[in-house]
């Protein structure tokens, strides 16, 4: 197994997250496609797994801290860690040691680059990003925001944890006699964009009943504003998006709420 830089070789992988068997993951790949590319310019790096078979099994993506979801400065943050784990397509490379090659491939880099330490998301539930997972790695606890912890490593002595935005602001106001649908999208997430273009395709498809609007928070003014990312509300609800719900899960909350009316 060897961990090799991101190339245009495997560019199109890489913004399907490796899933490039499944039909789903493609409806939000174009939009995670574009987000790639302004992020490169920005400093996005991006580090893959490939086992010895030449098979990329893993990937690892993270940027200047500046330009994440959090506020921090000096550091580099990991948006995402991620061995392919399903039976379908590249198959299942977990248990291989290929996350802990990544995120020592990371760190180095990040230390190359100048920066003063790592930081990373993880959820304290044990399923996805796990922050165990980082403690067993050196990390500690640097914020906590609900299911969400920031942890972090420190490279040097001048190094100052990253902190969560404060609580999220109030949602904008609905929209009188409609069903109002309101997504926080940033584009570097996979699932986050499927849901985006599900819930986009749901309002479009059910008529001028159904108002859909989408704020950008992929800026570092517009994230310090709203202090979201990735959600999705219908009339104010909070719709659970990860894993991604199906377009007839969607169609039919929106219908739901058109009866309503």
């Amino acid at each position: 197994m060897r961990v090799i830089d991101l190339t245009d070789e495997h560019r199109e992988l890489f913004a399907l997250c490796l899933e490039d068997w499944s039909p789903d993951a493609r409806e939000g790949a174009p939009r995670r496609a574009r987000w790639v590319e302004r992020f490169l310019a920005r400093g996005l790096r991006a580090k893959l797994a490939v086992d010895d078979n030449g098979t990329v099994g893993g990937m690892i993506q993270y940027l200047p801290i500046e330009h994440s979801c959090v506020r921090g400065a000096g550091l580099y943050f990991i948006l995402c860690i991620w061995v392919h784990g399903h039976k379908q397509g590249r198959g299942d490379f977990r248990g291989h040691g290929m996350g802990s090659a990544l995120l020592e491939a990371a760190e180095a880099d990040a230390r190359g680059l100048g920066a003063q330490g790592m930081a990373a998301w993880g959820l304290w539930l044990p399923f996805w990003m796990r922050a165990s997972w980082f403690k067993r790695h050196g990390y500690r606890k640097a914020d906590r925001q609900g299911i969400s912890v920031l942890m972090w490593k420190p490279f040097t002595e001048e190094a100052r944890p990253p902190r969560w935005f404060a609580d999220p602001k109030r949602l904008p106001e609905d929209v009188p006699g409609k069903v109002t649908v309101t997504a926080f999208v940033n584009g570097w997430c996979l699932a986050g964009n499927t849901s985006c273009e599900r819930a986009k395709r749901a309002a479009a498809e059910l008529g001028d009943r159904v108002v859909y609007r989408e704020i950008d928070v992929s800026e570092r003014d517009a994230m310090a504003e709203w202090r979201r990312s990735d959600e999705l509300f219908v009339d104010g609800a909070h719709v659970r998006t990860g894993p991604p719900p199906t377009y007839a899960k969607l169609r039919a909350l929106i219908e739901k709420r058109l009866r309503r009316l």
